[in-house]
């Protein structure tokens, strides 16, 4: 069961990352070109999962999962099925939870970019296909792996949101942080430290490959 766990969490924790390379790319970049009102509140709103307890999250998720209201009306009309205690609802909390882990590093790095090279190249009307490629993607490597690498980690080690609104149901919604309380709460520790030394394990060599490629990174930029 716990290997089962495991993958589950793995997948999530995939699927999660990738979901939010793709939305929190071009949030980050609107964000850091965005210097009118209203900037702040957006900024709090990403960043709320930070302090915010997750059990208030997946609170707010779950009623809005709920057929009784029109998001979860709108799923189980598109795919005939509620959306709560899905895996799918794992997906969309967990989305929303790591937002802020992915965001905050693509905003960092999109605001280190040096206006002069933007600059020069619409001057010399350069396609912005162009200046993505060649400019923006290339300056934003180290910072979009420390987004991609914190999102997957702070994924992985999600509890409070994926119990409220995926329950414990084995193979579908039961990741590894619900199966290490499961094994607590039945007082087999045995089960418990070898679970836990994976998770510890796991996530201790992606911040140290993520420090690592950080200080890898910094070091290149400042040869250049």
């Amino acid at each position: 069961m716990d290997i089962q766990a495991i993958w589950l969490t793995a997948k999530l924790a995939f699927v999660t990352t990738l979901i939010l390379m793709v939305v929190a790319v071009p949030m980050a970049w609107r964000l850091s070109r965005w210097q009118g009102a209203g900037k702040a509140l957006v900024q709090a709103i990403i960043a709320l999962p930070l302090v915010l307890p997750p059990t208030v999250l997946g609170f707010y998720l779950l009623i809005a999962f709920s057929p009784n209201n029109a998001f979860g009306q709108g799923w189980l009309a598109l795919f005939g099925s509620p959306l709560a205690f899905t895996f799918e609802a794992l997906v969309i909390g967990s989305v929303l939870y790591s937002l802020p882990f992915a965001v905050q590093p693509l905003h960092a790095g999109f605001t280190q970019l040096q206006p002069a090279l933007l600059e020069t190249a619409a001057m010399l009307n350069v396609p912005s296909t162009a200046r993505w490629r060649y400019i923006i993607l290339p300056a934003m490597l180290p910072h979009a792996l420390i987004a991609a690498g914190l999102s997957f980690a702070h994924t992985i080690g999600e509890f409070g949101v994926v119990l409220m609104i995926g329950g414990n149901i084995p193979g579908e919604t039961r990741v590894a942080s619900i199966a290490l309380f499961d094994h607590v709460e039945a007082l087999d520790y045995t089960q418990a430290h070898q679970l836990a030394a994976v998770l510890l394990v796991v996530s201790l060599l992606l911040l140290i490959a993520l420090y690592w490629r950080q200080g890898k990174g910094g070091a290149q930029w400042r040869a250049m």
